[in-house]
């Protein structure tokens, strides 16, 4: 099962520990999280179900390419990390 991790940034926030869950693609995988962490849908994703501009999420190590659909492939062995994105100077 694939391991999901949400930074210490989103926990100050909402709760939302490590998760495993099965699927095929970071879609799949977030949605299994959402059934029981129903609050963090809105703040990971907004109104049309995009991952928001300000967050970002990792697959193995690699900045996810697809924020719309997230249709981006995991596997049972995946490591998945949800962070907020930070910008400025």
């Amino acid at each position: 099962m694939a391991r999901v991790v949400f930074t210490a940034n989103l926990e100050r926030h909402l709760s939302c520990p490590e998760t495993t869950v099965s699927g095929d693609s970071v879609r799949e995988a977030l949605d299994s999280v959402f059934e029981t962490h129903q609050q963090l849908r809105g703040y990971v994703l907004d109104d049309q179900n995009r991952l928001r501009q300000h967050m970002v999420i990792f697959v193995d190590g690699a900045m996810i390419v697809d924020r719309i659909h997230l249709s981006d492939v995991i596997t049972e062995k995946s490591e998945i990390y949800v962070m907020q994105a930070l910008s400025g100077g």
